[in-house]
C-alpha cells in the first residue's frame, strides 16, 4: 500500500522505512516482492507503469501472468523461481504481458529472499523495459546486414578494413574479383601485398597508412599487383576509422580498377596531340606551300634570264659562260629545294604512272651503290608477282635515294641495307584508303632512333644531322610524296636496332595516259604562233615573254583572267593561252571555263606549281610545272600540236 505524507515521513525514520521509500520513488524499474509459490507480495510505481496493473489488482495473483503462453507451457515461471532459489539468482531477457495483453521486451532479475535460518522467505524481482533498446538493436543489427550485403554485393570495387597495422581484415565480392585473392587467402595478410616491388621498396605502404593517420585520409592512383602477379591501374582512397573516444580502429580501403579509364585517357591524350601535331602539320604546310610557289617564280625569273643570257653571250667569253653554268646549277639546286617544300606540303606537281618497282629499284642499284659507298651493302628483297603501282616514277626514285642516304649516315662505320617489297590488302586502316598496296622496305643496321627522334622525323627542317650536312626536308619530302600518291608512310626504329622506312602506294589500276608535257617526242620544228601569256609576278611574266619571243612567236601579255580575256576578244587570232593558275580575282582553272565558252577550240596550257586543280573541265588542260625552262615551253607546244589559224598565219 502506498504510504501517504505523513505515514511516509515516520517511515522515513527508520532503515526499513527508508527503504520503502526509495523503492515507491522509482518508476523506471518494476520492483516487486513475490512470496515462495510466486504470488505477488508488494508492487511499486515502475512496475504499474510497465505492467499496466494497480498494486489492488495484482497483489495475491501469481506472477506467471506476466509470461507469454509459450513461456508459461514451458513453465519458465517455475524454473525461474527454482533457478534463482538454487544458484541465489536468476537472470534473463523476453517478452511479458501487460494488463492488455501487450507485449514488451523485459530484462528480469530474481533473488530470493532468506530468513534468519535461511529458509526461502520469498523472492524479489527487478525488471526493466528494453522494448526500445531492443528495437534500437534489431535496427542496428538490420543496418549492419543491409550494409555487409551492400559492400558485400558490390563487385566494381575492393571494399576491405585493415586492421592499424595494415593487415586485412575483410574481404568483400569486389576485392576477390578485382584482385583475385579468396577471403581465407588473403584475410591476416599485410596489405603491401598488393603493391609493386618498387613501391614496395619505396615504402609506399608504410606512407598511406601513415598519411592517412595522421590527416584522416590517403588517396592516390598507380599500379597494383594481382594474385597471378598482373599488374593494373588502380585509384585508392584509404581512411582512418576511430572508435567514440579518437583512438585508431582501423583503416576503411577502397580500390577501383580504373585501366580502361586509363587508357582511354592516354589515348584521349595521343590522339590530341597527334590533332595539335597534324594542326602544326598543316600550318607549316600551307607556309612551305606558299614560300614554294614565291620561290619558284623567282627561280623560274632567274633561270629564264640566265638561259637568255647565255644564248645571247658571245662564244668566245669562256669565262662568262662558266659563271652563267654555275648559276644555273645553282637555280637548278633551287628547283629542286622547291619540289622538296612542294612534296611535303602535297602541292607537288606529281606526274603518276604505271611502275613496276622491282625493275624502278633494280635500275638504279648502280647509281645507289656508287652513291653510298663501298662500306655499305645493299640487298633485294622483293615477292614474287607484284603488281605495278601508280605513282611519279622520278620522284619515287629521289624517295628511295633520300632513304638510302639517310641509312647510310645512320651507320657510319657501315653496314647493310635491305630494300624489299610486299603486297598487301587495307580493308580498315586510318589513313589508307581499302584496296590493294605495295610496301616498299628500305632497311638499316644503324644506330637506331628514339621515341622523341622517331615522333620529329618527318617534321620539315628537323635533322639530328650536322649543320651543313642536312637540310631536313629529305623524310618529309618522303613522307608528302607517299600520302599525295594516296599511300602512307611507316616508321620503325629503336635505338641500336637500326631503323625500316616502309611505304605503302596503291596498285595501279590501269595503265593511263598521261596529260602532263614530258619527254619530247619527235614532231616538226614550229612555226610562229600569236600566244597571250598570263601572269600576275611581273618578274616570271618578263621572262615567260622573252623566252616566247625567243623561239620567235608573238606574245602579248596580261597580268590577269580579265586583261587576258580583254586580248583575246581584241586580237581576234589568237593561237595559244599560256596561263598561271594562282592569280587575284580570276585562277588560271577559271580563266580557262571562260575561255571554253567563246573560243571552244583554243588551246590552253596551265602552268603551276602546284599538284591540286579545282574539279572541272581545266582539270584535263595540259599543265606545265613551274619553274619551266625555254625546252619545257618548245616540248609541251609540240606533244600540243598546235598549228597557226590560218587567218593572218600567212
Amino acid at each position: 500500500m502506498i504510504l501517504d505524507g505523513k505515514k511516509k515521513f515516520e517511515a522515513s525514520q527508520s532503515a526499513e522505512g527508508r527503504y520503502r521509500m526509495l523503492v515507491e520513488a522509482v518508476t523506471d524499474y518494476a520492483i516487486y516482492m513475490l512470496d515462495p509459490t510466486g504470488i505477488v507480495s508488494s508492487w511499486n510505481p515502475g512496475a504499474r507503469r510497465f505492467k499496466g496493473y494497480e498494486e489492488s489488482e495484482i497483489i495475491g495473483e501469481h506472477f506467471s501472468r506476466f509470461y507469454t503462453e509459450e513461456d508459461r507451457k514451458s513453465e519458465l515461471p517455475r524454473r525461474a523461481l527454482e533457478t534463482a532459489a538454487r544458484e541465489g539468482k536468476f537472470e534473463a531477457e523476453g517478452w511479458r504481458v501487460r494488463k492488455d495483453r501487450s507485449r514488451f521486451w523485459a530484462y528480469v532479475i530474481i533473488d530470493p529472499i532468506k530468513d534468519s535460518e535461511g529458509r526461502i522467505a520469498g523472492f524479489a524481482k527487478v525488471t526493466r523495459d528494453l522494448t526500445e533498446r531492443r528495437a534500437a538493436e534489431a535496427e542496428l543489427r538490420r543496418s549492419q546486414e543491409q550494409f555487409r550485403l551492400l559492400v558485400q554485393g558490390v563487385t566494381d570495387y575492393a571494399i576491405y578494413l585493415l586492421s592499424p597495422e595494415g593487415k586485412v581484415a575483410s574481404w568483400n565480392a569486389g576485392a576477390e574479383r578485382i584482385k583475385g585473392y579468396k577471403p581465407e587467402e588473403i584475410i591476416g595478410q599485410h596489405f603491401s601485398v598488393f603493391y609493386t616491388n618498387d613501391d614496395r621498396s619505396a615504402g609506399l605502404p608504410k606512407l598511406a597508412l601513415e598519411t592517412a593517420r595522421r590527416d584522416g585520409r590517403f588517396e592516390k592512383e598507380g599500379l597494383r599487383v594481382r594474385k597471378d602477379g598482373s599488374q593494373f591501374w588502380a585509384n585508392v582512397v584509404l581512411d582512418a576509422i576511430r572508435d567514440e573516444e579518437g583512438a585508431l580502429f582501423g583503416f576503411a580501403k577502397i580500390t577501383r580498377d580504373v585501366t580502361e579509364r586509363k587508357k582511354t585517357e592516354e589515348k584521349l591524350e595521343r590522339t590530341r596531340e597527334a590533332l595539335v601535331q597534324a594542326q602544326k602539320m598543316e600550318a607549316i604546310g600551307h607556309l612551305t606551300g606558299g614560300v614554294a610557289h614565291d620561290f619558284n617564280n623567282l627561280l623560274m625569273a632567274i633561270q629564264g634570264s640566265l638561259e637568255l643570257m647565255k644564248r645571247r653571250l658571245p662564244g668566245g667569253d669562256t669565262q662568262m659562260h662558266q659563271f652563267l653554268d654555275n648559276a644555273l646549277q645553282g637555280a637548278q639546286r633551287g628547283a629542286a629545294l622547291t619540289q622538296r617544300m612542294l612534296a611535303f606540303a602535297r602541292r607537288q606537281e606529281l606526274k603518276l604512272q604505271t611502275i613496276t618497282v622491282t625493275e624502278l629499284v633494280n635500275g638504279m642499284t648502280e647509281l645507289l651503290q656508287s652513291s653510298l659507298g663501298s662500306s655499305v651493302h645493299i640487298e633485294t628483297h622483293f615477292s614474287i608477282g607484284l603488281p605495278k603501282i601508280s605513282a611519279d616514277a622520278n620522284q619515287l626514285e629521289l624517295a628511295i635515294l633520300n632513304l638510302t642516304m639517310n641509312a647510310r649516315d645512320a651507320m657510319p662505320k657501315g653496314g647493310t641495307i635491305v630494300i624489299s617489297a610486299r603486297e598487301r590488302s587495307v580493308e580498315d586502316e586510318p589513313g589508307l584508303k581499302p584496296g590493294r598496296y605495295v610496301c616498299l622496305a628500305v632497311k638499316d643496321t644503324g644506330t637506331g632512333m628514339d621515341e622523341e627522334t622517331m615522333r620529329r622525323a618527318t617534321e620539315p627542317f628537323y635533322t639530328t644531322k650536322g649543320v651543313g650536312k642536312g637540310t631536313g626536308l629529305g623524310l618529309p619530302m618522303v613522307h608528302g610524296m607517299t600520302e599525295q600518291s594516296g599511300g602512307k608512310l611507316y616508321l620503325k626504329s629503336k635505338p641500336g636496332e637500326g631503323t625500316t622506312v616502309e611505304l605503302c602506294l596503291p596498285v595501279a589500276a590501269s595503265e593511263e595516259d598521261e596529260k602532263e608535257c614530258i619527254s619530247p617526242p619527235a614532231a616538226p620544228e614550229m612555226r610562229t604562233l600569236r600566244i597571250v601569256s598570263v601572269d600576275d609576278d611581273p618578274l616570271v611574266a618578263f621572262n615567260t615573254l622573252a623566252m616566247l619571243e625567243e623561239l620567235g612567236h608573238t606574245v602579248f601579255a596580261a597580268t590577269s583572267g580579265a586583261e587576258a580575256l580583254g586580248l583575246i576578244t581584241e586580237k581576234g587570232d589568237i593561237d595559244l593561252l599560256i596561263t598561271d593558275q594562282a592569280m587575284p580575282g580570276m585562277t588560271g582553272s577559271e580563266l580557262a571555263e571562260a575561255v571554253r565558252s567563246d573560243w571552244p577550240n583554243l588551246p590552253i596550257i596551265i602552268a603551276t606549281g602546284y599538284a591540286e586543280l579545282p574539279e572541272g573541265p581545266a582539270r584535263a588542260l595540259p599543265r606545265l610545272a613551274k619553274p619551266f625552262f625555254e625546252h619545257d615551253l618548245k616540248t609541251c607546244r609540240r606533244r600540243m600540236q598546235v598549228r597557226p589559224r590560218l587567218l593572218g598565219a600567212g
